[in-house]
């Protein structure tokens, strides 16, 4: 009997892993393989100009980074918009999520219009910001309106990275707010009127049943916003025309690897520079799951 089972058991996971073998190899050729070459090259010279050559190097693109003036500004960059947009787009997610939940008039067509901004392509939000921060653009010309002095809002290195940061709070919010305003109606009503009659107001019943339910969504959406934020590439590209600027205010890692990829052609840094960014980002995860985590039950 245990040997027809055992052999049965064999038969069906050979079965399962036969019905997921497409999505293996797909995996493994556009994702596991691609991080192995990376991994690889990272170790290595490599010249792409003429005939290929791998040149081992050992660590020394590791530590070419001590050095890299750049790379610590494109890393205090990253982290400064993270900080920044991460809590903000978050909070900013859950209070349109509350307010949308309330049955309130025309709330539908608001879910769709505050929704808008998320399906809108990066590129083409990038160029309407760009027009509004323009030294002849909108907000100059409300500024000029009201008798306040105009600015040169894309050419301030003090000012560049906020620019970026407005309009990434703007269109990634209402994305987090649709999943936040699906884990809000799985809350039961039960527990907000039991709240109720124990003579609980709303911002109590906010902060000690809406919040502590939403934990898990709330580490779903802080992790895929950092994980957002530390790849933030098209609208700082676009912004600065590949460059940066100004002064490197919007340089951030990815555009930075981009750079030395394929405009210096210096493969092996690059891949060093994109595990360095895959550590960076594995370890934040691996706190917020700290800070996060459940409390056990006994």
């Amino acid at each position: 009997m245990s040997k027809r089972s055992g052999k049965l058991r064999l038969r069906e996971g050979a079965a399962g892993y036969a019905f997921m073998s497409p999505a293996i190899v797909v995996l493994g050729c556009f994702l596991l393989l691609p991080i192995l070459y990376a991994v690889f090259l990272s170790f290595h010279k490599v010249n792409l100009l003429g005939e290929v050559s791998y040149k081992f190097s050992g660590t020394a693109n590791f530590e070419r980074m001590a050095d890299d003036t750049r790379l610590w500004i494109a890393l205090r960059n990253t982290c400064k918009y993270a900080l920044i947009v991460v809590p903000s787009q978050t909070l900013l997610a859950l209070v349109l999520a509350s307010i949308l939940n309330m049955k309130l008039k025309f709330r539908n067509f608001f879910r769709v219009a505050y929704y808008l901004p998320t399906v809108t392509s990066s590129a083409v939000l990038v160029l309407i910001f760009m027009w509004i921060y323009n030294s002849n653009g909108l907000l100059n010309y409300l500024l000029d309106l009201v008798g306040l002095p105009t600015y040169n809002w894309l050419g301030d290195p003090n000012v560049a990275l906020t620019g970026i940061m407005v309009m990434n709070i703007w269109s990634t919010a209402p994305l987090f707010m649709v999943i936040y305003l699906a884990a809000l109606q799985d809350i039961p009503e039960s527990q907000y009127e039991a709240a109720e009659i124990d003579g609980a107001g709303a911002w109590k019943k906010f902060w000690r049943i809406t919040v502590p339910q939403l934990k898990p969504v709330t580490f779903y959406v802080v992790v895929m916003g950092i994980i957002g934020t530390f790849q933030l590439f098209d609208q700082s590209y676009i912004f600065s025309a590949g460059s940066g600027g100004p002064n490197n205010a919007t340089l951030t890692m990815v555009l930075l690897i981009y750079q030395y990829a394929f405009k210096n052609l210096d493969m092996g840094y690059a891949s060093a520079l994109a595990f360095l960014l895959a550590v960076v980002i594995m370890l934040i995860t691996v706190v917020q799951r700290l800070l996060f985590r459940e409390e056990k039950l006994n």
